[in-house]
C-alpha cells in the first residue's frame, strides 16, 4: 500500500466522518457510525482520486498512527474515534484521568489560553494527551509547539468530567486556566 494514498484517504475520511458527511451525501447515526458499504459507494460516486475499496479502508483503519477510525464488531459500520465538529454521541464512559495530561498548541494561542483556558472551540471536546511526546506531535502540526501541562487529577477531584476515546485521547469539555502549568 502506498503511504501517500493512505494519508490522502485518511484525511478524506476525517473530513466526512468528523466534520462534513454531507460532502458525499453520507448519513451518520447519532453515535457517528456510517454504513461501510454506503461509505465506499458514496466515496467512489464523488470521483475521489483514489478508488475506495474495502481493502483500502481496512488498511487505513488498521495502520493509521493515531487510530482515528474504528469499526463496529462485525465491520459493517465505521466512525471517527473523536475530533468531531458535528454533534455525535460517542457513548464514552467517564474515566478518572492521570494526575497530569498534556496539550500541544502554538505560541499565537498562548495569550488567549492564559486568560480563558482551553476551550473546545468547534469540536465536541478539548483533546489532551497522556504524554509530552504526543502533545509535541499535535502542536507541531501548526508550527513550533508549546506544551501545556494540565493538572487533570485536580480538575477531576473538583468535579470536571474526563473521557478516554477508543484511540487513547483524553477528552474534557474545558480546561480553566487555573489548572494549566504554562512551563514546558
Amino acid at each position: 500500500m502506498n503511504e501517500k494514498t493512505a494519508k490522502t484517504v485518511s484525511k478524506f475520511l476525517s473530513l466526512v466522518l468528523r466534520h462534513s458527511p454531507e460532502k458525499i451525501g453520507l448519513k451518520l447515526d447519532e453515535n457517528g457510525w456510517a454504513d461501510v458499504e454506503e461509505l465506499i459507494v458514496k466515496c467512489n460516486k464523488k470521483g475521489s482520486q483514489n478508488q475506495m475499496t474495502a481493502e483500502l479502508l481496512d488498511y487505513v483503519v488498521e495502520n493509521n498512527d493515531k487510530k482515528r477510525f474504528a469499526y463496529n464488531e462485525d465491520k459493517t459500520k465505521i466512525r471517527a474515534s473523536q475530533g468531531h465538529s458535528i454533534s455525535v454521541e460517542l457513548d464514552l464512559a467517564e474515566t478518572e484521568p492521570l494526575e497530569y495530561l498534556y496539550h500541544g498548541t502554538v505560541g499565537k494561542f498562548m495569550e488567549s489560553i492564559q486568560k480563558e483556558g482551553l476551550k473546545k472551540m468547534s469540536r465536541q471536546h478539548v483533546h489532551l494527551s497522556k504524554d509530552k511526546e504526543t502533545a509535541v506531535k499535535v502542536g507541531s502540526r501548526r508550527g513550533v509547539p508549546q506544551i501545556l501541562t494540565v493538572r487533570s487529577g485536580a480538575m477531576f477531584r473538583d468535579g470536571f468530567k474526563f473521557y478516554l476515546s477508543e484511540n487513547n485521547v483524553w477528552l474534557t469539555d474545558e480546561v480553566p486556566a487555573k489548572y494549566i502549568e504554562f512551563k514546558s
